[in-house]
């Protein structure tokens, strides 16, 4: 069902200041977490992405907010179609993915089947269409995924390779650091 109330409040261009506002009082009795992960698939796009960056910045600032809604988040992240929105759900699983997430997000990262979420980050990756600023978390996700699969890393060596020359001068600095962190993991 749809929080009315946060509709109305993200309807509106905002800046900083209210989305770290709005997601301090996330999950209070006015909304939650989940309210914004619904939200972020609004049919008006502005909305979808106010909602995703408050989102964000829940996950960042608010944790303890976001952890009960980490399985709905996993099952909607592949499904998210809109770029703008897309580019916070990105970053928000390329820090559930890192080695130093909170204990309870790595557990559910360990136990989640996440198959089908590589799938979809690779297929972002090599997509045109995506901006190379989703293209940049995709690389983390999947680097930092290597751990729990790792027939990922000459995949990924493979891809970028393919893509290095496709994308920005900003995509050539993310692939160098991505080298670096697989390098290490080998």
């Amino acid at each position: 069902m749809l929080n009315h109330t946060l509709l109305e409040n993200i309807k509106t261009t905002f800046q900083k200041s209210k989305v770290e506002k709005l997601a301090a009082i996330a999950s209070e009795e006015t909304f939650s977490a989940k309210d914004l992960i619904d939200l972020s698939f609004y049919h008006d796009e502005q909305v979808g992405f106010r909602a995703a960056w408050i989102l964000e910045n829940v996950y960042t600032a608010h944790q303890h907010r976001f952890l009960p809604f980490v399985l709905y988040f996993l099952e909607k992240f592949p499904k998210q179609a809109n770029l703008s929105a897309l580019r916070h759900y990105v970053k928000i699983l390329a820090f559930m993915t890192r080695k130093n997430a909170p204990a309870e997000i790595r557990k559910v990262i360990a136990d989640y089947d996440t198959d089908h979420l590589v799938e979809v980050v690779f297929a972002w990756l090599i997509d045109e269409k995506i901006p190379v600023a989703v293209k940049s978390h995709c690389l983390n996700i999947l680097a930092n995924l290597n751990a729990k699969h790792n027939w990922i890393r000459e995949e990924l060596l493979q891809t970028m390779d393919f893509l290095v020359d496709k994308e920005s001068i900003a995509f050539f600095a993310k692939v160098k650091q991505i080298r670096k962190q697989l390098s290490v993991r080998s």
